[in-house]
């Protein structure tokens, strides 16, 4: 039996061997093998059918890995693994003890930079070509694909700004399908739509050129003869260039074309039809839908809320507040940083201003959240979805680091609630005249409550509750992961022996209830989903010690090292953290 051309294809040197005219054929079973893994072991789907022409044209032609190819993010980055000597790897994709979902240098030699978070590309590829001048090694080529979402933020922009007055042998690649995972916004997507078919526009009034750089585009980024002939052009050409393609996310699968937000990540879908194939439905809701939906209901009785997000609208439920507020709804593109000071902005003209962003992209705020926000101590409301332990796209994502980066910073509430009417009644608080600046973090994923939508009740700042008086032991908790401590206890041999409580604020901790906690328990038992390092259990050592206080006290959270993907499950259960470790580790106490 025949092979396939992808069959024969181990790394870039064998694709190399072939002739340009078999090359649309390799396109075509590329795709065809990526739809068939991505159906059954889910993914990042949209993003990699629409660069497998782009793909395949870049390793053909340049000397990967000497030449350095840099993928921004890493969502469509799919067909370069493949093709890069992890085929019969790749249904592990995203799987715990598998490859990653994102570029990885300790994966593979020919992922030259780790990305997960955008727009990091250009900065990077910069970094390399000025080493490579450094070290007199001129010839070397530094590519960048970055998408038209992720060139809009801030980071690509700097970056532009000091390649353009280099002489570094760069070639940015603009990847332009006018979507991220949602739309994406702004002037700058507006222009690149008029480039697209305005000739004119492109050859004379061009940014990039303004810039500095040769541009040249925008082409095809489906024809390959066409991505061929123009990057063999670009080769010869030294210094900065920029390449404008234009490509379909969903490239090759109607259903993907047709429905490019959907099927960014679908979940498992028929490989023949592209349907998805439907999971079983919960019976309880998401905490994205429980803060999209609780906002709304806020917003109809408060006009002052406004709900900003950068480039996850969707994701965080947002577009339910765009749909019934599209005045009072801004998604400011992939921006972290003007996100929140937006936000500020908007504080200061006595509007309530509910900044939405994923746990794991608010670190790219920090200097604002400190500098435009607590410092000057106004009251945007930081809702962090993602919190914790997050899953399958791993280190880069899991949102384990937001109270240990928070926790110092002076006038700053972190409230965690650990169920979905906590996190409605927390939002309903903060609306209500706050004077502080709140960061509100929840998880991904399912809560565990289905009559979720009672009556609001105002939660008094900085209270925990007690639900479980025990023994000589207290167990502390704060967020979600409660309900692995409550099963654990109760699934213990001696369950008496514990008073279990919900904490709910990291800052300010509810000290009264923390003097009576230690002077009652021997043992002092903490429990979060985020880093130990600096995190609440942290917090709580540092009341023991400003106390004089010598009781026992154990820490159980996230260690001191990057956590690889899988599912939450099976890293919670790696880190003793699920309900069976909880449960062996309570037995041995008591």
């Amino acid at each position: 039996m025949t092979k396939s051309l992808l069959e024969t294809i181990s790394n870039p040197s064998d694709l190399r061997k072939l002739h340009p005219t078999q090359l649309p054929v390799l396109a075509k079973e590329l795709r065809e093998f990526i739809i068939d893994i991505i159906a059954t072991k889910e993914g990042h789907l949209g993003a990699s059918l629409g660069v497998v022409e782009l793909t395949i044209a870049l390793h053909y032609l340049f000397d990967t890995p000497t030449d350095l190819l840099v993928w921004d993010v890493g969502h469509q980055a799919y067909g370069h693994k493949i093709l890069t000597g992890r085929k019969a790897v790749f249904s592990t994709n995203r799987q715990f003890g598998g490859i990653a979902g994102f570029p990885s240098r300790k994966e593979s030699e020919f992922d030259a930079f780790g990305v997960g978070h955008s727009s990091t590309s250009i900065s990077a590829v910069l970094g390399m070509a000025i080493a490579s001048s450094i070290k007199g090694d001129l010839e070397k080529h530094h590519i960048a694909v970055i998408g038209d979402a992720s060139i809009a933020s801030g980071m690509a922009f700097e970056a532009l700004n000091h390649a353009g007055v280099s002489d570094a042998n760069i070639l940015i690649i603009l990847n332009d399908n006018a979507i991220g995972i949602d739309p994406s916004v702004g002037a700058l997507k507006e222009y690149l739509t008029k480039v697209k078919t305005d000739k004119k526009l492109a050859a004379q009034n061009n940014i990039i050129k303004a810039l500095n750089f040769d541009y040249s585009g925008p082409i095809d980024g489906h024809d390959l003869p066409k991505l061929l002939s123009e990057l063999s052009r670009l080769k010869a050409v030294k210094g900065p260039k920029f390449l404008h393609v234009i490509t379909t996310k969903g490239k090759g699968m109607q259903k993907a074309e047709e429905d490019q937000v959907t099927y960014h990540a679908p979940g498992k879908f028929d490989k023949l039809s592209g349907e998805r194939i439907p999971k079983d439905k919960s019976l309880f809701t998401k905490y994205q839908d429980v803060f999209g939906k609780t906002l709304v209901e806020l917003a109809t009785k408060n006009e002052k809320i406004v709900a900003i997000t950068p480039a996850m609208l969707t994701g965080s439920s947002l577009n339910l507040m765009l749909e019934k507020f599209p005045k009072r709804t801004f998604d400011v593109g992939i921006a972290e940083q003007h996100a929140v000071t937006l936000a500020a902005g908007m504080a200061t003209q006595g509007l309530i201003p509910f900044c939405a962003i994923y746990s794991t992209f608010l670190q790219r705020a920090y200097d604002q959240v400190i500098h435009d926000v607590a410092l000057q101590n106004l009251p945007v409301i930081f809702c962090l979805d993602r919190a914790g332990l997050v899953g399958e796209d791993g280190a880069t994502h899991h949102g384990v680091f937001d109270i240990a980066y928070l926790r110092c910073i002076p006038n700053l509430i972190i409230a965690v609630p650990s169920n979905e009417i906590e996190l409605r009644n927390l939002l309903f608080t903060a609306q209500k005249g706050l004077k502080n600046p709140i960061a509100i973090r929840y998880p991904r994923g399912f809560g565990r409550i289905v009559d979720w939508q009672k009556p609001f009740e105002e939660v008094e700042i900085g209270k925990g509750i007690c639900l479980q008086k025990g023994g000589k032991i207290a167990v502390l908790v704060i967020g979600a992961i409660l309900k692995n401590a409550q099963d654990a206890i109760e699934k213990s041999k001696n369950k008496n022996t514990f008073s279990l409580y919900d904490m709910r604020f990291v800052k300010p901790l509810d000290e009264n209830l923390l003097h009576e906690i230690f002077t009652n328990n021997e043992k002092i038992i903490t429990i979060e989903d985020g880093v130990i390092s600096g995190g609440f259990g942290s917090a709580i050592l540092e009341f023991a010690a400003k106390n004089n206080y010598k009781n026992d006290i154990k820490i159980l959270g996230v260690p001191d090292e990057f956590i690889e993907h899988g599912s939450v499950n099976q890293l919670q259960h790696k880190l003793h953290l699920d309900v069976i470790s909880l449960t062996n580790y309570f037995d041995l106490l008591s």
